[in-house]
């Protein structure tokens, strides 16, 4: 269907046209008119919040949050704001209330359907890059709709503040409890690191180990120069015989000892070559050498196992002082750990120290984040029903209900309009087309030449 076949049936249908868009525009006006006035007022809130976690104290900005806006929409149209506004104007106590509650056979209780009552009419406006909440309140008395738009105005703004404290109030309990523990923990550390203090006998255990482990040290240079005697070896600068120790090239006894020795022995030699061996100052001579062989033999016999027994009483010495070491090692780490977990429940205990007084204050702040920019005020006009609004909706929708009606008309009672329909009903070509009447111009035409005809006659 083309332009000109949609016209010729409007103007061929143009009177139900216009008779359903008079029924419409009539119905809608009637029924706007009798439908009963309603108010509405809203109050503007600002809304300030920044999230605190109350356990890690982090803050995050929760307006970065894409469901922030659609989470205070909820708290606002919660039962709990609702039941708020009820106990603030107190309308549960009101016998009207009571006796809509009777006569309406719902089965929840007086508060639960009062409040449910009251959100179905509370309507909540946001905006999408504003911190701006709108609460508007619907009702047929406009000084009731203004009330209790600023009732739940006043119900969110301390529903925040709720749900602002209570979690720090219940997080200053945890922290609380939690303290408990860590002193328990603290006082446990720090008796285990006494007790193992007094059983070791370790009052710095830094300074003792140093002290030790010089005395090792000492120890085993000790024990390096008591071997070099025993193997003879002896330090840069001095003379020793092959195969004696350090210790008897050292002894003075010794020295003196093997120089009456020697003494002995050269006057013995000058003795045996003038005199025989039974001369009496010969066996006295050879008597002196003997004398002194031994007693030089037994004083290098008790040098050597001196030497021998130091050697040893050394090695004993740096064997137990080895072993001390490593205990103080050992007793150190033990030590070190114990004053690790002493450290570690000290701070544990002082950060929830530190966030129990954070919370505390939070939990005591009445600060809300909510702020009235304007309350809500008496309306003097009726928001619905809205007469002009509904008038033009009307129009429109009344033209377009008679465009079909017309439509359907001519679709159930099928008119010919034009020639194009007579080639889609006939499938033959049109030969000519009478118009209907005859346009002025041609009966002027054809009447001139009659009255000039009748003048000649």
């Amino acid at each position: 269907m083309d332009f000109s076949r949609f016209f010729f049936i409007v103007l061929a249908r143009y009177k139900l046209i216009l008779l359903t868009l008079v029924v419409t525009i009539s119905t809608t006006l009637i029924v706007s008119l009798s439908l009963p006035k309603s108010y509405k007022s809203s109050a503007t809130l600002l809304l300030t919040y920044k999230g605190i976690d109350p356990v890690s104290g982090s803050v995050i900005a929760a307006h970065l949050s894409p469901g922030f806006m659609a989470t205070q929409i909820d708290v606002i149209k919660s039962s709990r704001t609702a039941l708020m506004v009820i106990d603030q104007l107190r309308l549960d106590q009101s016998d009207v209330v009571k006796k809509q509650h009777e006569d309406s056979n719902s089965e929840l209780s007086l508060r639960d359907w009062l409040a449910n009552f009251l959100l179905r009419n509370v309507d909540v406006e946001t905006s999408r890059d504003s911190s701006v909440i709108g609460i508007g309140y619907k009702g047929p008395d406009p000084m009731f709709a203004a009330a209790m738009a600023n009732a739940f105005a006043n119900a969110y703004q301390e529903i925040s503040i709720r749900l602002t404290v209570e979690p720090s109030q219940k997080a200053a309990t945890y922290f609380t409890d939690q303290l408990n523990v860590l002193r328990e923990r603290l006082e446990t550390a720090q008796r285990k690191l006494t007790e193992y203090q007094q059983e070791k006998g370790i009052i710095d255990v830094d300074y003792r180990l140093d002290a030790e482990t010089k005395r090792l040290d000492e120890l085993s240079r000790q024990l390096i120069f008591a071997q070099a005697d025993l193997m003879g070896t002896v330090p840069e600068g001095e003379n020793n015989s092959a195969g004696e120790s350090t210790s008897i090239a050292r002894n003075a006894m010794i020295n003196n000892l093997r120089l009456s020795l020697v003494q002995a022995e050269t006057k013995f030699s000058e003795i045996s070559q003038r005199i025989g061996s039974n001369h009496p100052m010969y066996g006295a001579s050879k008597a002196d050498v003997d004398k002194l062989r031994a007693e030089l033999n037994r004083y290098i016999r008790t040098t050597k196992n001196t030497a021998i027994n130091q050697e040893s009483e050394i090695r004993a010495a740096l064997e137990e002082q080895k072993a001390k070491v490593l205990t103080l090692n050992r007793s150190r780490n033990e030590l070190l750990l114990l004053a690790r977990e002493v450290e570690g429940a000290q701070q544990a205990y002082n950060t929830a120290m530190q966030r129990l007084n954070q919370t505390s204050l939070e939990g005591q702040a009445n600060l809300s984040t909510v702020s009235i920019l304007d309350a809500a005020k008496v309306p003097d006009r009726p928001d619905s029903p809205k007469i002009i609004l509904n008038t033009v909706l009307s129009v429109i929708l009344g033209t377009l209900l008679g465009l079909g009606i017309g439509l359907l008309a001519e679709m159930i009672d099928r008119r010919v309009r034009s020639a194009e329909d007579l080639i889609d009903i006939l499938q033959v070509p049109v030969l000519g087309v009478i118009k209907r009447g005859i346009p002025k111009p041609k009966r002027l035409q054809i009447g001139w030449p009659r009255l000039l005809r009748k003048g000649t006659a």
